[in-house]
């Protein structure tokens, strides 16, 4: 190996060292489905860290599709979609998510990430700006650098400061905003009537990110667009399968024309495999539940506000979530990798959030609801959070107030 690179590599130490301490809380290997419990090192745990927000990573007939799939078209398409790797199922899909999310057409991509790599610097020259809130998703940064457009940042959810960026661009732009429909780790909502409002007075473009909005907000779970009634004034509408639509893939909704656009210039289509037949069977069944049932999504809500209150109750930092994506803000690093291993020894599955995904100041527990979750299950977990806070000596909001006091 090149001394260089070897020397850059092994001088990263950081996972090493939260190993010793006995922290280290990711790459933990599954042995059960993704349900509300599941099986780690034999030891069944409460599982409070999964993006299948209606629990429908096992359902009957989601499984029943995905095996028919294989069994018809095998495991793979070997090849792009491009090419030889279109099946009607991709455009059976295609075509069903138009209808589903009110656009004339839509693309379907092999993963969430790729949507966002593949749309961003496609639709985007050295003429334009890209305009992001500070708290998109990774996704979202890394399709934008990809782009030799201008890039700005506006302060998460602050509409004055988005009206600034705009007032910088020249009229003669291409001026992309893009944002989460719901944002991942802080669970709050994009303020999308505001963003149409300025997007119209200044001429710009909308594109959301409603990979953690799918199957949570709008219309049978159409996402944060249908949720404000903006269908026809968002312009472009991502989104991934990988969360709540119980597979893997992503998705890009727009007119007609935008789509034949990305169809012939997106790199990460063009040059990527397709998704295989028994995920886009997964997504398909999923879109059938939805249709004919909005049960499920009535469920994650009751749980949602629940969980909302009993944290609150207890005094706890969720910041302003309004979805089922709950922070629990530790704001300080090895606390936060403490408090993950203490909760996950207590029987309890939860993610630690640290940079670069927030900012230092920022770190959190992440905890995220599923449809399928009973209220006893999160009593129990919200109980036990609050008890290992106290514990390992992080406040809660009623202990700064009182020190404040």
């Amino acid at each position: 190996m090149n001394d260089k690179l070897r020397k850059r590599t092994s001088t990263y130490q950081e996972p090493q060292k939260v190993k010793r301490l006995g922290q280290y809380p990711f790459f933990r290997p599954i042995e059960s489905e993704q349900g509300t419990e599941v099986t780690i090192d034999g030891h069944q745990v409460l599982m409070f860290g999964s993006n299948s927000y209606l629990g429908l990573t096992n359902h009957p007939k989601v499984m029943e599709a995905s095996a028919a799939a294989i069994k018809k078209y095998g495991t793979g398409c070997a090849g792009s979609r491009f090419l030889n790797g279109t099946l009607d199922l991709h455009v059976e899909l295609e075509n069903r998510l138009a209808k589903f999310l009110n656009k004339e057409a839509v693309l379907v991509y092999t993963t969430g990430f790729q949507v966002n790599l593949g749309v961003i610097p496609c639709l985007t020259t050295k003429e334009d700006t890209i305009i992001l809130d500070e708290f998109d998703h990774a996704s979202i940064i890394e399709g934008s650098r990809l782009s030799f457009a201008r890039k700005l940042k506006f302060r998460h959810n602050d509409m004055d400061a988005l009206e600034k960026k705009l007032q910088m661009c020249d009229d003669s732009q291409l001026k992309l905003i893009v944002v989460d429909g719901v944002f991942s780790m802080e669970g709050d909502i994009a303020n999308l009537p505001e963003i149409v409002r300025l997007a119209n007075k200044y001429g710009a473009t909308i594109m959301t990110d409603c990979a953690h909005a799918i199957g949570v907000l709008g219309k049978n779970g159409a996402g944060t667009s249908s949720h404000f009634g903006l269908d026809n004034e968002v312009d472009l509408i991502g989104g991934t399968f990988s969360k709540s639509l119980a597979s893997i893939g992503g998705f890009v909704a727009s007119d007609a024309d935008t789509i034949n656009y990305l169809k012939h210039h997106s790199r990460a289509l063009i040059f990527s495999a397709s998704m295989p037949a028994s995920t886009v069977a997964s997504v398909l069944a999923v879109l059938d539940l939805l249709e004919s049932d909005d049960s499920l999504i009535a469920k994650l809500w009751e749980n949602t506000h629940h969980a909302h209150r009993l944290f609150r109750d207890y005094g706890i930092d969720i910041g302003k979530t309004e979805t089922p994506i709950i922070p629990i803000y530790v704001r300080n690093f090895m606390k936060t990798f403490e408090l993950t291993t203490e909760l996950f020894k207590a029987g309890l599955f939860v993610n630690p959030v640290i940079p670069p995904a927030v900012g230092p100041e920022d770190t959190m527990i992440r905890f995220s609801l599923m449809a399928s979750h009973s209220k006893e299950q999160i009593d129990i977990a919200v109980e036990k959070i609050y008890n290992t806070m106290k514990k390992l000596g992080i406040e809660t909001l009623q202990d700064k107030n009182m020190a404040a006091h």
